[in-house]
């Protein structure tokens, strides 16, 4: 009986197809982190606006606070600033970021997390913290295509 297809697929063939063609830099990281903060602070803005809250910035940090939070345990667990850049990165801190979030959201900062408010915050912060890696990607990858039709 043959070996299933996954036994081929050792700890090296998965670094090669993982591996990067350069480095990652410090401004990659910080203009993830920025994006994605911006992102949950952004959700936070619109959120208490729709809901004709106090908009102060104060508030809106508050607000922003728990999923912030959760967020920071996202990146630490995924290690998202290795390829910070990603989708699939974003794909992966995403729920992650929910997660702890609507936790600490509830438990530390006694909020609600009613199932429409979930709902919506699952929807906009996935379309965001995903949303803008795929745009960064169609972007880098016109901008390299461009580049090797100048140069050829």
């Amino acid at each position: 009986m043959p070996d299933p297809f996954w036994h081929t697929w050792t700890v090296q063939n998965v670094r090669q197809l993982t591996r990067r063609s350069s480095p990652v830099t410090d401004r990659q990281i910080a203009t993830a982190l920025g994006l994605d903060a911006f992102s949950i602070v952004l959700f936070a803005a619109i959120g208490r606006r729709e809901h004709d809250q106090s908009s102060a910035l104060v508030d809106v940090f508050e607000t922003a606070a728990p999923f912030l939070i959760g967020a920071a345990v996202a990146w630490l667990i995924v290690r998202a600033w290795r390829h910070p850049l990603s989708v699939y990165v974003g794909v992966a801190i995403w729920p992650i970021t929910m997660l702890v979030g609507m936790i600490t959201r509830n438990l530390v900062f006694d909020r609600g997390t009613a199932a429409s408010f979930v709902v919506v915050a699952t929807l906009f912060l996935g379309a965001c913290l995903v949303g803008w890696r795929l745009v960064w990607r169609v972007y880098s990858r016109r901008r390299e295509t461009t580049r090797s039709v100048t140069l050829t």
